[in-house]
């Protein structure tokens, strides 16, 4: 079995959802394999336009998006340049309107705080219209609430929600977690994971562990 590498459009008939990695262009977001977008408002293709915000190439910002991940309709990714810096006295960004305030071109980026990447681990799951902010990382198989807006780091196989994100619980027991860490079914060959969806499907730790 073999996914055509260019391929868009994973549903027959299906013109809203999409393999982000088919339809990214810009250098400084990467999306691992089979990752998936869903749109029913604004057309999926237009993901970079739409739902990645405030990133801008001046700040060399990047978007990391692991494998098989689901994103849901709406999901926004705002970058640094949204973060007015909280360093200065004010929070009007005096560098960005250097003409007009006979300031230094070059000087431009200290209009904002960059706080660095967002980084989007494995079989995560993001929920219609979250938002995630700069410098977040996700871990493997969390879960992203609908709605939530996550300012903080979330540990792999968790479940946040609300405005600020906050912890709900842990998807499944520690020892399930430790085995699924180590055993990265999402680097298989895409021939081994067809084999084990039915473990995988049914929650079946024990026959992937076995493997």
């Amino acid at each position: 079995m073999t996914i055509p590498e260019q391929k868009i459009y994973p549903r027959t008939g299906d013109r809203q959802t999409v393999y982000l990695k088919s339809v990214i262009t810009d250098p400084n977001i990467s999306v691992g394999d089979y990752t998936m977008y869903n749109d029913f408002v604004k057309d999926p293709v237009l993901f970079e336009e739409n739902n990645i915000l405030y990133h801008y190439p001046i700040n060399h910002d990047r978007l990391i998006i692991g494998k098989f991940c689901s994103l849901a309709c709406g999901v926004r990714f705002l970058f640094n340049s949204a973060n007015h810096s909280m360093k200065s006295l004010s929070t009007y960004p005096f560098p960005l309107f250097f003409e007009e305030w006979g300031l230094d071109k070059k000087d431009v980026a200290a209009s904002w705080d960059n706080k660095g990447d967002i980084v989007i681990g494995n079989d995560v799951w993001i929920g219609y219209e979250a938002v995630v902010m700069a410098g977040v990382t996700i871990g493997d198989g969390a879960v992203i609430g609908t709605r939530a807006v996550v300012t903080k780091d979330v540990p792999a196989y968790t479940i946040v929600g609300g405005i600020p994100a906050k912890t709900i619980r842990k998807r499944f027991p520690e020892e399930t977690i430790d085995a699924l860490l180590a055993l990265k079914w999402w680097d298989w060959p895409e021939e081994k994971i067809a084999e084990n969806i039915g473990a995988i499907q049914n929650g079946r730790i024990d026959k992937l562990k076995s493997i």
